[in-house]
């Protein structure tokens, strides 16, 4: 368990890696442990990376074998687009999950837009995956997403360096890759951004199969009403995504340990 105090941590974490890379790092590290409470963890074999200050291909993401709820911000692994570890302060031995590195350096480095990218295998998400429409607008959580969803098939493990073109390929401009028969990954350019969309495809996910279970004739929206609803979501500023990124920090606030 970390010995620090959060403001020594903050103190050596700026003289190591410099003030905009350390507020990133804490920001993930966070956003690693609110993926853990609500579920979108799968104890070492998920992901989420966050790319550096400045740089286009470099990004941050967990070392490998490490659980969601233990990262913290000095624990995060600092890797190229070719994945070699360029972290002069990782730990010795500190490795990454060579899917880690495929699935996520295949969007860094074909979308420059995009700043962190959040993969997961949540129950609901895998069961989506497993359906052959995929995401559907049953819900306004599911609705936000419409035009904005892109598809992959599955290809057995992820850790082939040929599979990023295609990766990239299927994903395009769209926010939202659904893996077949895998699990999901969702882009921002923030990571406030980027866990506002993961929460509500979390949601929307979880109330499809919820809904498919009940056993009743589903009622679609009519025509037009889901593509308005995505035209909306596009038209949310930045601003927004900061707020609820602030308001999501704040149920971390017993748990300073990520700080570290």
């Amino acid at each position: 368990m970390p010995t620090r105090s959060a403001p020594d941590a903050a103190r050596e974490g700026i003289a190591k890696w410099g003030d905009a890379e350390w507020r990133l790092r804490c920001d993930l590290a966070a956003l690693y442990r609110l993926a853990d409470r609500f579920g979108m963890s799968d104890l070492i074999y998920t992901h989420i990376s966050a790319r550096a200050p400045g740089d286009h291909d470099r990004f941050l993401i967990n070392p490998f074998g490490t659980l969601f709820k233990d990262i913290t911000a000095s624990s995060l692994v600092l890797i190229d687009g070719e994945g070699a570890i360029v972290d002069p302060h990782a730990a010795p031995g500190v490795r990454v999950n060579p899917a880690g590195f495929v699935i996520h350096s295949a969007v860094h480095l074909a979308r420059p837009d995009i700043a962190c990218v959040i993969h997961a295998h949540s129950d609901a998400g895998m069961a989506v995956s497993a359906q052959r429409d995929g995401l559907l607008p049953l819900t306004q959580h599911a609705m936000m997403f419409t035009g904005r969803v892109a598809y992959h098939d599955y290809r057995s493990f992820a850790d082939r360096v040929e599979e990023r073109a295609i990766i990239a390929g299927d994903m395009g401009d769209r926010d939202i890759l659904i893996l077949r028969n895998h699990g999901t990954l969702v882009a921002g350019r923030s990571i406030g951004e980027a866990f506002h969309h993961a929460w509500h495809l979390e949601r929307a996910c979880r109330a499809q199969i919820a809904a498919q279970s009940g056993g009743a004739a589903l009622n679609l929206p009519n025509p037009g009403v889901p593509e308005e609803t995505a035209r909306r979501m596009a038209g949310i500023p930045p601003a927004h995504f900061e707020m609820f990124w602030n308001s999501c920090l704040e149920l971390l606030d017993g748990d300073r340990e990520y700080r570290c």
